[in-house]
């Protein structure tokens, strides 16, 4: 996988590529023209697109996935996968990586490109490459007809990170004639205005003024983007923050269930939730292993050398367990249930199921005490605590904060930055916690790896050790941290 950082420009027929050799730093070198025949396939109605995907095959190369893309101004960066392969045949790695977008629809070609590629390497004066210009001729082929030409420039950079020489090589096309572009892949330009719809669920942008149902909708919708966008990068595996987004966006979903239950059809909201549960169980596995692994790993680290080769073996017994997991969250992944929950996900975003009744209601007013049942709850259980209230408890008023911010999140569109800073507030004692939580599990596993071997129970005795005074801080700090959040002040709510 290589991360693409490029700037797209458009430019006219007659535009001729300006020489680049008196951009300092810059050293480039012509290549002769290219010609390639391109395919890129989607559903029928062109969901990959609409999600800012490209799967394409191009003769010679085989096999390209680009995942959606993330964009500052006319710069683009994204995840881009190379998969061997013949066009006749799609690898199941790339339609693997597209499944919650495509969702058992047929992944078919939907249009064909012909292409002129003029290429101009970019590098230093001791030959080290900085990036490359493109420019690319493009003709949409109906058959063997051409239904339509443009032209657009690519400044590819060599690596991810920004390069002011690269800056002014985008600065002399500019003064050539190329202009700015809306940033639109050449694929999607060629499908036309289909491919440039909005995905099957949006967020909207709410305000003070929305009604009940939209806030619902938005909260949801939220959650349901968040899930479909970290879907590939948990099936790849190459960063953790992957497994955690796609955790929190069901556990938020589940949040906001019980926030707006009083005004939510009561059977959709249990059933939903159910199966929110059962995806959430598979991705906090995972998570939660993620988390112990990279803590035990940091502590191994802090070994005396003569002990970090048992250490290492707990780290491996560890990530055996995490490759366990991972192995069955993408059973559960590639499974007709979680199929069926996407679609229904998208559906609910759609058109949740909130009471006829209290829809087009304000939510300023109809939703101005969902802050009161999860605000009890909390308060109940901070005010039970003390310096030597059992690790459960602490467990427990964790649970409660992480509900409590979730609803005030969910409400801030409505109530603005009273809900926004009291969510902050909300999240910086979740996080201290956390780190008890994570502190107590991570010794538990210690003290049971200890029970084998004197060797063993040594250094796993060392690290719970470490670990139990993490916890301790964690207990130190937690009561400041809970007195902020306890202000007056911060409640936002009548």
């Amino acid at each position: 996988m290589t991360l693409e950082r490029e700037t797209k420009l458009r430019a006219p027929a007659t535009f001729a590529l300006p020489e680049l050799s008196d951009v300092p730093g810059v050293i480039p070198t012509r290549s002769e023209p290219r010609r390639f025949a391109t395919v890129y396939v989607d559903t029928q109605d062109l969901r990959l697109a609409r999600w800012g995907c490209s799967l394409r095959h191009r003769a010679g190369e085989g096999w390209t996935l680009k995942l959606p893309r993330t964009s500052v101004g006319a710069t683009v960066v994204r995840d881009e996968l190379p998969f061997a392969g013949e066009a006749r045949r799609l690898p199941d790695e790339a339609s693997d990586l597209v499944a919650a977008y495509a969702r058992g629809a047929d992944l078919r070609p939907v249009v064909r490109l012909r292409t002129v590629r003029r290429r101009v390497a970019l590098a230093d004066e001791r030959g080290t490459a900085i990036g490359e210009v493109v420019d690319d001729e493009v003709s949409v082929m109906d058959g063997p007809r051409v239904a339509a030409r443009f032209r657009e420039l690519e400044v590819e950079a060599a690596t991810p990170e920004p390069d002011p020489r690269l800056e002014a090589v985008v600065s002399r096309l500019v003064v050539a004639g190329a202009g700015p572009t809306d940033g639109t892949p050449k694929y999607q330009q060629a499908l036309g205005a289909r491919a440039s719809a909005p995905p099957d669920v949006v967020a909207p942008e709410l305000d003070p003024d929305a009604s009940t149902g939209e806030v619902v909708r938005g909260a949801i919708a939220a959650s349901v983007v968040r899930l479909l966008r970290h879907d590939a990068g948990v099936r790849l595996g190459n960063d953790l923050e992957d497994v955690h987004q796609a955790r929190v966006a069901t556990r938020r979903l589940r949040s906001d269930l019980r926030t707006f239950r009083e005004v939510l059809d009561p059977e959709w909201d249990a059933s939903l939730r159910e199966e929110l549960g059962w995806l959430g169980g598979e991705l906090g596995t995972v998570r939660d292993l993620d988390v112990q692994l990279e803590r035990l790993v940091g502590l191994v680290e802090a070994l005396p050398d003569e002990d970090r080769t048992v250490g290492e073996r707990l780290v491996a017994e560890r990530a055996g367990r995490r490759d366990e997991a991972r192995a069955h969250l993408l059973e559960a992944m590639r499974s007709d249930r979680y199929v069926a929950l996407l679609d229904r996900l998208i559906e609910d975003a759609r058109q949740p199921a909130v009471l006829a009744d209290a829809a087009p209601a304000p939510a300023a007013m109809a939703l101005a005490t969902v802050m009161e049942r999860p605000w009890k709850h909390l308060k109940a259980a901070m005010e039970g605590l003390g310096p030597a209230s059992p690790d459960a408890d602490l467990h427990l008023a964790r649970i409660r904060t992480k509900r409590v911010r979730y609803a005030a999140e969910a409400v801030e569109p409505v109530f603005g930055k009273g809900a926004r800073g009291f969510a902050r507030e909300a999240a910086a004692l979740q996080d201290v916690l956390g780190e008890h939580q994570d502190a107590v599990v991570g010794a538990a596993w210690l003290r049971d790896a200890a029970r084998s071997g004197a060797r063993r129970a040594f250094v796993a005795g060392q690290l719970a050790t470490l670990e139990r005074f993490a916890a301790a801080a964690a207990r130190d700090r937690w009561p400041d941290v809970w007195k902020r959040l306890a202000r007056k002040r911060l409640r936002f709510w009548p």
